[in-house]
């Protein structure tokens, strides 16, 4: 079975943004923009069966869309960083979207993440990058921003074993905000027409 997470994918401007950050620091494997996203919850390798019942109850889950901005720089590692991230603006639908895919793996039987969730999109991993280095890099982009963009779906991603991370291939795709759409058209459909 490969890897399996749940994430948000980066769309095109978004990640072409990204990409303009690459280069520039000694000991940095940077990621490919395809393979850009934001993980909500590492599940890892699962069994079949368990898989197909988290797959299922994705499913279920009724949140709408909302949107989001990629915001500021930092790395992982204090003493020895290995690896550089961008990070996201404070989102209460996306801490609700997280927390309940959080629960529904724990009602499955997964143990809870021991990490607290810190959404980012990892940008590059470091090998024998200097501290120095890392900061000097750094210190130039703090101010990284993106324009805001749109949250309609979240994906379960899965990663076979590699250097640098990737690729990621999309499994399964669950859409937000379609319950909420479905029923506003529904009730416009059922409403009488003026023209009448």
């Amino acid at each position: 079975m490969p890897r399996l997470f749940t994430a948000l994918e980066v769309p095109r401007e978004a990640a072409l943004s990204l990409s303009l950050l690459r280069g520039g620091l000694p000991g940095a494997r940077w990621m490919r923009g395809e393979n850009y996203h934001i993980t909500l919850r590492f599940i890892g390798d699962v069994d079949c069966h368990t898989a197909d019942e988290l797959i299922a109850a994705f499913d279920r889950i009724d949140r709408p869309s909302f949107s989001l901005t990629l915001s500021g720089m930092g790395s992982f590692g204090s003493k020895k960083p290995h690896s550089i991230w961008a990070g996201v603006a404070p989102s209460p639908e996306l801490m609700a979207l997280q927390a309940e895919i959080e629960r529904i793996c724990q009602r499955h039987g997964l143990p809870p993440d021991p990490r607290r969730f810190s959404p980012h999109v990892t940008l590059a991993r470091l090998r024998n990058a200097r501290v120095a280095d890392v900061v000097k890099y750094l210190g130039g982009r703090g101010d990284f921003c993106t324009l805001p963009f749109d949250v309609g779906r979240f994906v379960v991603m899965s990663s076979r074993d590699s250097v640098g991370g990737g690729p990621y291939l999309v499994e399964e795709a669950y859409s937000l905000g379609w319950r909420n759409s479905f029923s506003s058209l529904e009730t416009s459909s059922l409403q009488p027409s003026r023209n009448n």
